[in-house]
C-alpha cells in the first residue's frame, strides 16, 4: 500500500463514518453524542495496514510495534476483533460491541457493520472464509461461516446465519438458515 492509497482509504472511510466530524462546528455543537473511539479505531486499522505493507529498518519496526499496541488496546476496549487487510475502503462500523472477523475473510468496499457480527470459518474447515462483495450491509448479530460468497449490494438481516453463497446482487438475506427474502430497493453505499 502506498501513502496515497492509505490517504485515499482514510478519506473514503471518513466519508461514510458517522463518527467523523465533517466540520469543527459539529464538534462544538455535538461533543458527547458521537463516539470518536470507533473513528480512532478505523484510523489505527488503516495505519497498521499501511505500516505492515512497508519494508524498512529499525525505526519502522518501532512504529509498527507502537501502532499495533495502540490498535490492540483500543480493539479490546471496543470489543472488536478485526484484523488488518480484510476490509476494502469505505468501512462503516455503526456501534460498539462484539465484532469478530477471521483474518482470511475478504470484504469489498463500502461494508457496513453492526454489533454482534461474526465472519469466520465452519468448524473443521480452517482458512475457508467468506468473501463479500462491495456495498454490503450486515445487520446486528449476523453470522457468516464457511467458504461462501455474497454478491455486491446485498443486505444481511439481523441475527441471520449465512452458511451458503448468494450470487445474485442486491438481495435481502435473512433467517436461520439464511435465505433470500426480497430485493434491495436502494443503493447501500
Amino acid at each position: 500500500m502506498t501513502k496515497d492509497e492509505y490517504i485515499e482509504m482514510l478519506r473514503q472511510d471518513s466519508e461514510r463514518s458517522p463518527y467523523f466530524y465533517k466540520s469543527c462546528w459539529s464538534r462544538v455543537l455535538n461533543p458527547f453524542l458521537i463516539d470518536r473511539e470507533i473513528w480512532r479505531f478505523q484510523k489505527l486499522l488503516r495505519k497498521c495496514e499501511y505500516l505492515y505493507s512497508k519494508k524498512g529498518g529499525f525505526v519502522l519496526k518501532i512504529r509498527k510495534y507502537y501502532f499495533s499496541w495502540k490498535f490492540k488496546k483500543l480493539s479490546i476496549k471496543l470489543g472488536f476483533t478485526i484484523p488488518c487487510g480484510c476490509f476494502g475502503a469505505g468501512l462503516k462500523i455503526l456501534h460498539r460491541g462484539t465484532i469478530v472477523v477471521n483474518a482470511n475473510a475478504k470484504i469489498g468496499k463500502n461494508c457496513t457493520l453492526n454489533a454482534g457480527v461474526n465472519i469466520g470459518t465452519k468448524a473443521g474447515e480452517e482458512g475457508q472464509c467468506p468473501q463479500l462483495g462491495n456495498n454490503i450491509f450486515i445487520g446486528p448479530g449476523a453470522k457468516l461461516f464457511g467458504k461462501i460468497y455474497i454478491a455486491d449490494g446485498c443486505a444481511i438481516g439481523a441475527n441471520a446465519v449465512v452458511t451458503k453463497s448468494f450470487l445474485e446482487p442486491n438481495m435481502i438475506i435473512a433467517g436461520v438458515p439464511a435465505k433470500v427474502i426480497g430485493k434491495v430497493k436502494r443503493d447501500l453505499s
